[in-house]
């Protein structure tokens, strides 16, 4: 019964199906021979197989004992690939470059996009297959999102491959993308101003009140409100998700440079209280 119970979980995964489709999703990432790459769940390992040819280590991290056993089986001799029995959300990554390549558990795509874009030190880059409607939330596909817009300063986060339901077995009931996440070596908001970003972001989208002119009216004047319209190029009754991530910014730039600091604290000790 433990063993159907099992069967029954594995083959509620959706795997991808080609060597071949992994190894052109590989050869158009920026994976090289000198790179140490992490995998997240590898399942069955048709991707730990193709990393393993072109990455000078692969850490394989499982934390399903029965495929773990399977995958030491299967890279049994393989010098530069290592398969490590733990959960990724609660795995430590020594302090070292790398990168991810993974077809992530779609139940948990969240928390492990989270743990990679606030875990120190990042991974300079990541690749992550996973459901669309997902990736648009944190790729701010079509529309920015909270999300996306308070990762961008630090983060280029795109789209970059849709896959089709025949690639995976069993076929998902969703569509599926390949998301990548790469760190910016020179992020567009200054340590000092993390928090503030962060609190002006949040209240942004986190106000009751649809329309940003209302939102922001105890910040901006109308005045300010209208010039801002006008120079950064959206309508005057723009909602949160209207904005582009490069109007954001230029919203936060002025209001750190031309709003008071009073102003500045209402922001942080509304979104204190909100929480």
């Amino acid at each position: 019964m433990a063993k159907k119970s099992h069967k029954q979980i594995t083959l509620a995964q959706n795997f991808l199906k080609s060597s071949q489709l992994v190894r052109s999703l590989l050869n158009a990432s920026s994976i090289e021979s000198c790179d140490i790459v992490y995998e997240i769940g590898p399942g069955r390992g048709i991707i730990t197989a193709e990393l393993a040819l072109l990455a000078h280590k692969v850490i394989a991290v499982e934390k399903d004992p029965i495929l773990v056993q399977h995958l030491r089986k299967r890279f049994h001799g393989v010098a530069n690939v290592e398969i490590v029995t733990n959960d990724f959300l609660q795995y430590h990554i020594p302090d070292r470059e790398y990168k991810i390549f993974s077809n992530i558990p779609y139940n948990i795509t969240a928390e492990i996009v989270r743990k990679i874009l606030s875990t120190t030190p990042g991974p300079s880059e990541a690749y992550l297959v996973m459901q669309k409607e997902a990736a648009e939330k944190f790729s701010g596909t079509p529309n920015e999102t909270q999300f996306s817009i308070l990762a961008k300063p630090f983060f280029d986060i795109q789209i970059i491959r849709e896959f089709r339901k025949t690639d995976f077995e069993p076929a998902p009931n969703v569509a599926s993308v390949l998301l990548h996440i790469k760190k910016r070596h020179s992020p567009f908001i200054r340590e000092d101003d993390i928090f503030l970003y962060g609190s002006f972001v949040r209240y942004g989208f986190g106000r009751w009140k649809h329309n940003l002119k209302l939102i922001f009216k105890p910040i901006f004047t109308y005045k300010q409100w209208k010039h801002l319209s006008r120079d950064l190029h959206f309508p005057l009754d723009a909602i949160p998700s209207e904005l582009t991530f490069e109007q954001w910014l230029g919203l936060f730039d002025c209001f750190k440079q031309r709003v008071s600091v009073d102003k500045q604290m209402y922001i942080i000790n509304r979104k204190t209280k909100m929480r």
